[in-house]
Order: structure tokens, then C-alpha cells, then sequence
């Protein structure tokens, strides 16, 4: 891979914090996510994901060679996996690959895609994001999550971050969001009161020190879909989050700001 571009090749890759296996986990590609190369160091390259500028370091065997005109076009990729468990493309040796719901199909063309030079059978309905319909679909897409277990940096149907969980719902209905909760909170707009929510705004909660460490999908003014443990549905009010189960709140609402104007 001589050039600066590539496309993440497998289903789900790490991103890591470090040049190490061993490091943490601080996100994920997923098949088709396009990058461009910071730096490489043997068999380790720092990566900047871009579709929402996140770094980490990824093993290079996982990435394709891309080059900048289709990394360019990329930035306009709007054919996902659907909601299903069951996306599968097949390759020219007749493998399989199980896509996680929102990945890319990257220059999708009739009935096939492309990761660099291999060429792969797409056997599902792509879910072309710019038919979505933000206000009817936003509680069904996020309830399709409901019960994926909490994983820390995860942005996969077997495991999300809360940040990660947002992001992807959002992605699916055609908006771009920041890949972490502080990052996404510098984004939308203001709604001033809780009563004022409507589906689809997002929560954003701090910890003592006034950094936002979390954040929410609102399914109405008094019900928040997040991913904490698992994606689950709790009541919210002023305060912040009420888990039934432990009998506390468990999160400090700070913000609440508003992506799509759903009136």
C-alpha cells in the first residue's frame, strides 16, 4: 500500500490507542470505512477515520489501498447494511462477510461493491440513508439497538459505546455526527428545557469535573434510549438518568441539543 488512502477490508477492525495489540480500544472501522494514513510504524499505521476524524492505530493488513479521488468520494457514501442481522457479501472466492447494520457498501453498483481491488456480491437491500425519514424513523432505528450490549469503544451490532450507539442511529438517518459524546455535544442546537424535547434530540451528561462523559438518544420528554451496560430505555428528568434497577440515577443531565429541526 504505497499511497496515503485506504478502506477498512474486514468486518469490524480496532482502533487502537497505541501501536500495540495489546493497547486499548479506543474505536472501530467498519467494512468500507475510508482513511487517510498519518504515520506507519511497521505493521502499525495511525489512521484518521474519514467520516468523523477519529485517530487510532490500526494493523495495516486490514485496510485496502485506495486512491485519493475515491477516498474523496467516499465522503459522499450513503449506502449502508441495513437493520439486520444477516448482511452478507459474498467475495470472488466465494467467502462470506457479515456486515454490522450501518456499515458502507463503497461504490455500490449493481448489485456488487468494491473495497480497493476486490470486488464483492452484495446478497441484501442496501439501506440508502438519504431516504430516510428523520421523525419516522428515528424511534424505531434506535430501538433496533435496544439490548446490544455496552462495549467501550465499540460501534458494532454486538457491541456499542454511547457515543458509538448515536452516532450510528444518527449515521443511518442521514446525519453526520462526532464519534465522542464532548465532540458531539459541540454540535446541534441549544433546546433549553427538558420539557421542550421532542424524539430524536440528544442528551449529554457530565461527571464532577463538568466533562461530558455520556449521551442519549430522548424518545420523548421523560425517556432516554442509551447505551450504558446495553442500549436500554430509562426515564430521564432534570436531574439526569433513573435506573430502575439500582434505584439511582446513575448520570447528571448537562445539555440537550437538537440536529433536525422534526416540528
Amino acid at each position: 500500500m504505497e499511497n496515503q488512502y485506504g478502506i477498512c477490508r474486514v468486518a469490524i477492525a480496532p482502533l487502537r490507542a497505541e501501536a500495540s495489540d495489546k493497547a486499548e480500544i479506543v474505536s472501530q472501522l467498519l467494512f468500507g470505512d475510508h482513511i487517510e494514513v498519518i504515520q506507519k510504524e511497521e505493521r502499525w499505521w495511525l489512521i484518521q477515520n474519514g467520516y468523523d476524524g477519529y485517530e487510532g492505530w490500526i494493523d495495516f493488513r486490514q485496510l485496502a489501498p485506495i486512491s485519493q479521488s475515491q477516498f474523496a468520494d467516499m465522503h459522499d457514501c450513503r449506502l449502508f447494511a441495513p437493520k439486520n442481522y444477516n448482511n452478507i457479501l459474498k467475495a470472488e472466492d466465494g467467502s462470506l462477510y457479515h456486515l454490522s447494520t450501518g456499515s458502507n457498501l463503497p461504490f455500490y453498483k449493481d448489485g456488487y461493491c468494491y473495497v480497493g481491488a476486490e470486488k464483492f456480491e452484495v446478497t441484501f437491500e442496501p439501506h440508502n440513508s438519504t431516504n430516510a425519514d428523520f421523525k419516522a424513523e428515528i424511534t424505531s432505528t434506535s430501538k433496533f439497538f435496544q439490548n446490544i450490549p455496552y462495549l467501550w469503544g465499540g460501534r458494532n451490532i454486538f457491541g456499542l459505546d454511547c457515543s458509538g450507539f448515536v452516532q450510528t442511529v444518527f449515521k443511518l438517518l442521514n446525519i453526520k455526527l462526532n464519534r465522542d459524546a464532548s465532540q458531539q455535544a459541540e454540535q446541534g442546537k441549544l433546546v433549553g428545557f427538558l420539557a421542550e424535547c421532542k424524539p430524536g434530540d440528544v442528551a449529554f451528561f457530565d461527571n464532577a469535573e463538568g466533562k461530558i462523559t455520556h449521551v442519549g438518544i430522548m424518545l420523548s420528554a421523560n425517556e432516554i434510549i442509551h447505551s450504558s451496560g446495553k442500549v436500554r430505555i430509562d426515564p430521564i428528568d432534570d436531574e439526569g438518568i433513573f435506573n430502575k434497577e439500582l434505584g439511582k440515577y446513575t448520570h447528571k443531565l448537562r445539555i440537550i441539543k437538537r440536529f433536525v429541526d422534526n416540528t
